[in-house]
């Protein structure tokens, strides 16, 4: 496959989906609040108007962009996952998958993944991110359009995120779960650079492109290991700061009460827990839009972490000074208005009492 008709099948692409976020969004937006405003007599319950909204043309367009702009990015003849599986020696050497040194992640090939985990191609990344080594690399480049009306300054989301949670504390052991290609991880390594820094994840190749980032930035105060953030390693009271990114809406109800428990174990008293993910809904448009969402991409857990009573949750478990707040993925983003699709961004934070 030629690089340029990669790219080029890629930019065609991102620019569909930059239709269906922009336009196509807005139209259905527009429907809504048309069928709900309070001034018109003839307005209906915002469920109601939101079924209405289903049966539309315009919404079932938007759907199937949805699902198959994902499935040709990631799966089609032009797609991420056998653009990147054709490469896969030279990316491999050329990251230092063969080297041992003090970047090295710990990763064991008989290591016991969760069966939800391999149960679906999650995000329609063709054979997950366990399968194949080279997937690492494929969710690295497919992360980058996530969000596309971001893109440039996708960076700048966990940079914010990080500064956000430090405020004026200087945390000296931080632990990352579910770090990926260590893209969550990065912010705080280099916040923090005499901190020791753990990170972990489940998938093998993403944990290797991990590490081959902090070699090529020089900074071994950070180790990646290949564990399962419902139950690490770890010793009690290990950490000051425990957090994540974008990993709790991939979790069935279950698999997220553990994690918070696993968090307050390995917190040390005073310790701050931080996770940056998909939580509130302000009306039931963000929660058909969000809901769809989940479906058509392959993340049918999406709704439990919506649905959990956190502060209810986190108080029984131990938790005190919880804090559950809206983010801007976007320094300049208003996030009352609707002139595009964005996901539900929520900061859940909460400390260990002393």
């Amino acid at each position: 496959m030629q690089d340029s008709n990669f790219r080029a099948a890629q930019a065609f692409l991102l620019g569909a989906k930059n239709f269906w976020t922009t336009s196509m969004y807005q139209e259905l937006r527009s429907q809504y609040e048309r069928r709900v405003d309070s001034r018109n007599a003839s307005s209906i319950e915002p469920r109601d108007a939101v079924a209405e909204i289903e049966q539309d043309v315009t919404y079932r367009f938007f759907a199937w962009l949805e699902r198959h702009l994902q499935r040709m990015k990631y799966s089609s003849r032009y797609g991420i996952v056998p653009y990147h599986a054709a490469q896969r020696d030279r990316l491999m050497q050329e990251a230092g998958f063969a080297l041992n040194d003090e970047y090295t992640p710990t990763v064991d090939d008989k290591f016991p993944l969760p069966k939800y985990y391999k149960s679906m191609d999650v995000h329609q990344h063709e054979g997950g991110l366990w399968s194949d080594m080279s997937a690492g690399f494929a969710y690295e480049y497919g992360a980058r359009t996530t969000t596309p009306l971001i893109s440039d300054s996708h960076e700048d989301l966990h940079n914010r995120f990080t500064a956000l949670v430090a405020g004026d504390r200087d945390f000296k052991q931080i632990l990352d779960l579910g770090c990926g290609f260590g893209k969550s991880t990065r912010p705080f390594v280099n916040l923090f650079p005499g901190a020791r820094v753990e990170a972990v994840d489940l998938s093998a190749p993403c944990l290797y492109v991990a590490s081959h980032f902090a070699r090529q930035g020089q900074t071994p105060n950070v180790h990646y290991s290949q564990q399962d953030a419902r139950e690490t390693r770890f010793d009690d009271e290990s950490f000051d700061l425990v957090t994540s990114t974008m990993l709790l809406h991939e979790l069935p109800v279950k698999s997220i009460l553990s994690l918070f428990e696993e968090s307050f174990r390995l917190l040390q008293p005073g310790g701050r827990m931080a996770h940056l993910d998909f939580h509130i809904l302000p009306d039931e448009f963000d929660r058909l839009m969000h809901y769809g969402h989940a479906r058509r991409n392959n993340e049918i857990f999406m709704p439990g972490i919506v649905e959990l009573d956190l502060p209810k949750t986190l108080t029984e478990i131990g938790f005190r000074d919880i804090s559950i707040e809206r983010f801007k993925e976007n320094e300049d983003m208003d996030l009352e208005t609707h002139d595009a699709w964005r996901f539900p961004w929520t900061t859940i934070s909460a400390s260990k009492p002393s």
